[in-house]
């Protein structure tokens, strides 16, 4: 019998984090310990988190994280991301804890200045889909231009335990079109979550309708004497928020960040990790962790 690929799952952890936060901060449930930390976001995160290893049930598990807003994307367009307000008052403790807490459990956090979760998400993946099957758990789509033979991704719906799973097949039945080609979709329609525009006036249906006739941004613009005159136009007028929309959109692949596989392998202390609940006072969590299969202590 052939040795079994590794399966690496990699994390994004703003998605776990505000996801879990936002759940419970509409009825104000900061669930606040007996040293005035609000846990809530931590405590879904890790149930968001370990739900979805029983789910899968990876052999590797690594977090990835943004760190701060300042990004190559905020130097090349100012107002990147730029209509997100500051993080409510009661998430700001649970970022460093939370790192805490994935540390306590042996998963790496990986994170690196300038760049966001997304682009190390991307480098990991590229760099590790030779040797292992590779799936991204996360709540946001833009990370579904990654998808490829080996790589799928994880998208979170609502609740504990839902997911909708793609691979490059789901992808192109729901789209029409190839992973890859995301990027010129955005570029096409701009991404408002993210505040750039694209071209101004064009929305996903037309932007899919010139990426099936011209694959991609290029073919568009070297084949405009083909468009209808306003989408000629359109274009036209726009043709460097086009372009910046494009890079914008790109996750980059190549950033400098390493994922040791052996350090990623899941393997969760008891001891180490109910420490650390404790600390916290985060309680109901144990069941969920998966000690069986370690029996370090």
């Amino acid at each position: 019998m052939e040795n079994q690929k590794p399966s690496l799952m990699l994390v994004d952890g703003m998605a776990l984090l505000f996801r879990a936060f936002y759940a419970t901060a509409v009825t104000g449930q900061f669930m606040i310990n007996s040293k005035g930390i609000p846990t809530n976001g931590i405590h879904g995160f890790i149930k968001h988190l370990f739900t979805a290893v029983s789910s899968f049930k990876p052999s590797h598990v690594a977090v990835c994280w943004d760190m701060g807003s300042k990004t190559f994307r905020s130097e090349l367009f100012d107002a990147y991301k730029g209509n997100r307000g500051e993080a409510p008052i009661e998430l700001i403790p649970q970022f460093d804890l939370v790192k805490e807490v994935v540390a306590a459990f042996d998963i790496p956090n990986i994170g690196l200045a300038g760049y966001e979760a997304d682009d190390c998400i991307g480098t990991i993946a590229y760099q590790a889909r030779e040797h292992a099957h590779v799936s991204i758990l996360t709540g946001d789509q833009d990370i579904l231009q990654l998808l490829d033979e080996s790589i799928s991704v994880i998208l979170l719906k609502k609740g504990y335990g839902n997911y909708l799973v793609h691979t490059p097949d789901t992808f192109f039945e729901e789209k029409g079109i190839k992973p890859r080609q995301m990027i010129d979709l955005k570029a096409l329609m701009g991404d408002p979550s993210d505040n750039y525009p694209g071209v101004k006036g064009i929305g996903e249906k037309t932007a899919l309708k010139l990426l099936k006739e011209f694959e991609h941004v290029e073919g568009i613009i070297s084949n405009l004497e083909r468009l209808s005159k306003s989408h000629k136009t359109k274009i036209e007028q726009d043709l460097e928020m086009l372009h910046l929309s494009r890079m914008l959109a790109e996750i980059k692949c190549d950033v400098p960040v390493t994922c040791d596989l052996i350090e990623a392998g899941l393997k969760i202390e008891k001891e180490k990790a109910m420490n650390k609940l404790n600390e916290l006072e985060l309680r109901g969590l144990q069941r969920l962790l998966p000690l069986e299969a370690s029996f370090v202590s």
